[in-house]
């Protein structure tokens, strides 16, 4: 099973190659995130790319953590 997030909104999802507690914990500390992100000379891990970019793109919208069989 995979873990990621839903845009009810848009009825489109991401599903990025990590866990639903990560998942969690990043929508949470979105700024933070983006904040330490900036001071990386080697960027963030590729599921928190994912993650970041989808929740821009849906920024405002009703976005929910989901499982895919």
């Amino acid at each position: 099973m995979a873990n990621g997030y839903y845009c009810e909104d848009c009825e489109l999802a991401v599903w990025p190659a990590t866990t639903r507690a990560e998942l969690k914990w990043l929508r949470e500390r979105q700024n933070i995130v983006r904040e330490v992100e900036k001071h990386l000379s080697g960027g963030v891990d590729s599921w928190i790319e994912a993650g970041l970019a989808f929740l821009d793109e849906h920024y405002g919208h009703s976005v929910l953590l989901r499982e895919r069989d």
